[in-house]
Parts: C-alpha cells; structure tokens; sequence
C-alpha cells in the first residue's frame, strides 16, 4: 500500500464523506467501480461541491484499480486532468473524491433518439453543443490526452485504455477534462518502449482492434479511441448504439464515409450552417488518420492536439465576423475565451 502511504494528506474520513453526501443521498451516475455520488465538503474553509466513488467490487473493478486513479491523479496539476481532492480507506469501504463537474459527461449531449443502456446517457440533455462548442471540447481533451502521454511522469507515458465519450467531463465553464484512470497503464516513454503488455481491455467500439488482437497496448491506442470520440462529436451520435433510423456508428462506417466523400450524410444536422465545408473535411481528417489500422500510421496525440488548435483558431475567426459575442482568442494563452454571452443562449 505504498501509495497510500504517499498520498496520505489527501486521507479523508469516511465520516466525513458521509455528512458531505448526505449519506449517499444523490446518485449522479454509475463509474467503473460503482456509484458515483454528489457532495458538499469544507476544504480550507470553503464549501466544495464534489464528486464521490464508491467502490463496489460487483462492478468488475477493485482494489487494483482504486490504488491506480490515486496513483496517477496524486500530483497531477492540469486543466484538462480531473482533479483528486481526496480519497476514503476504512475498513470495508473504499473511496475517490474528485472535484465535480458540473455538466457531467460528453456523451449525454451526443446522445439523440437512441436506445442505450448506458447509464451515463439515461439523463440525456435535449442541448445540443454549437460546433465552436464541440471545437473546444475536442481541443480541451487533446490537451488532457498529451499531457498523460508526454508530460505527466519523467519518461513515462500514461496510457488510458478507456478513452470514450463518457470519461470526457465537462465543468461549469465546459472546460473537458479527461476522467477515469483506474484502467490505465503506465509505459516507459521516449526510448522506443512505449508500450505495455496486458489483457485487452476497454469499451465495445472505442478499443483499439490492434490492441484486441495483439495484448500491446501503447500510446496510438488511446489515439484510435480519440478518433472514435472525434467522429461521435461529429455525428452527434455515440458508437454502437442503435438508432431508430438504423444508423450504428463504428469504425468501419465512419471510414468508408470519409473514402467515399460521403461526409455530409453522417454530419449531425444541427451542425448543419454551422461548419464550412472545409473545416468538415479537416476535422474529419484529423479523426480518420486515427482510427488507421497500421498503428504507425496514427498521429501522436500531440500533434492531433496541434490540428485541432488549429481548426478551433479559424473557427473563432469566421465566428468573430459573424458574432459581435465571440471575444479574439488571447496570443500565447492556454485557453481561448468564452464568448461573452452563455453557452446555450
């Protein structure tokens, strides 16, 4: 249990996280290791609203996992990384305390007219997110993915294994934050051992077919998932979920669509207007260079992160010609700026 031991300032009292809940009283979705929970804790002296898990073994994850999120999110200071407030080891209860997001998870707004069981989309919004929106969204969980294969542990990659639309969390500015990281695995990074050996795991439709097939894991795994991410955001739609219109999204759709140039059929018809026909068919690029079946073939994440930047750049300038509203983005900033009037107005 050393990293436990590591991480003790973050200990918080079962007690404690109890009275926060109200004893568990808000169920506001289903994790990997069981309910996920809202609450209210004091921390230097301030209220703050936070999300808690409750680890459940029933769920198909564990101790293993619960050991992993606190040790890849303890120290961890990125924007677009959920925070770990704290977590919760007494006796027979097991817990994660991380700061909460207010607009929960991607996919509840890119679920439209479906039938899924997924519990993360039971709560579907009727929004839909504006393509400058879902520009920002894709640019901010980029940015979130780079930071865990380049820059979170010297000469160590972290590679998440379950990227999807749901481990995406959106704040109260819609600031996304990549979310989830008990399955992840930690490779060396840089010295042509990028790679880790494990039993494939992951979620139907968004898991690498390589990795499936091979056990080896690395970096371009999480970047075939991204791409999987990058075309639902398109769509508006999640993969492998049924419609009542017969459309099933996957890989092997979304590809033949982009070879066939038959883009503008899948196209979420709310984002029709909105996007050019040029930037449609960059965005599009950039997801299907990512989903290529020979792993070398796939853009690092930084430089999807580099692609993406740049297309939320131009979009800002063709809104700004068009929207007294959108703010210029600030040179050299980490963040381009909300525009002045509310998301949804």
């Amino acid at each position: 249990m050393s990293v436990l031991k590591e991480s003790q300032h973050l200990k918080i009292s079962f007690k404690d996280i109890k009275r926060a809940t109200n004893n568990f009283r808000e169920c506001i979705g289903t994790g990997g290791y069981g309910m996920v929970y809202k609450g209210e804790l004091t921390l230097h002296g301030n209220r703050t609203t936070v999300a808690v898990k409750r680890l459940n073994e029933q769920y198909g994850q564990g101790l293993k996992e619960f050991l992993m999120e606190i040790q890849l999110l303890t120290g961890q200071n990125h924007p677009n990384l959920i925070s770990l407030i704290g977590y919760c080891d007494e006796k027979n209860e097991k817990l994660i305390v991380y700061e909460y997001a207010e607009h929960r998870s991607l996919d509840r707004y890119l679920m439209r007219n479906g039938n899924s069981n997924s519990n993360s989309s039971s709560n579907n919004t009727t929004y839909s997110l504006t393509w400058l929106e879902r520009l920002r969204i894709c640019v901010h969980a980029a940015r979130g993915l780079d930071h865990l294969h380049n820059h979170a542990r010297n000469h160590q990659a972290i590679i998440h294994r379950d990227v999807k639309s749901s481990n995406i969390l959106l704040d109260h500015n819609w600031i996304a934050k990549i979310s989830d990281l008990g399955l992840s695995k930690l490779s060396l990074s840089g010295l042509d051992q990028s790679y880790v050996i494990s039993k494939p795991c992951g979620t139907l439709g968004y898991c690498d077919p390589v990795y499936y097939d091979t056990s080896v894991v690395t970096k371009e795994s999480d970047v075939y998932s991204f791409g999987m991410v990058l075309f639902e955001v398109f769509c508006g739609r999640l993969c492998f979920v049924k419609y009542e219109d017969g459309f099933i999204l996957s890989a092997a759709f979304v590809k033949r669509c982009y070879e066939e140039k038959k883009l503008d059929d899948i196209i979420d018809p709310a984002l029709r207007g909105q996007v050019s026909y040029d930037l449609m068919n960059k965005f599009s690029s950039i997801a299907y260079q990512c989903l290529h079946g020979d792993r070398a073939q796939r853009p690092p994440m930084n430089r999807v992160k580099n692609e993406l930047e740049d297309l939320l750049k131009i979009q800002y300038l063709l809104e700004m010609s068009t929207n007294p509203y959108v703010e210029a983005p600030s040179v050299g900033s980490l963040y381009f700026p909300i525009p002045t009037q509310p998301f949804g107005a």
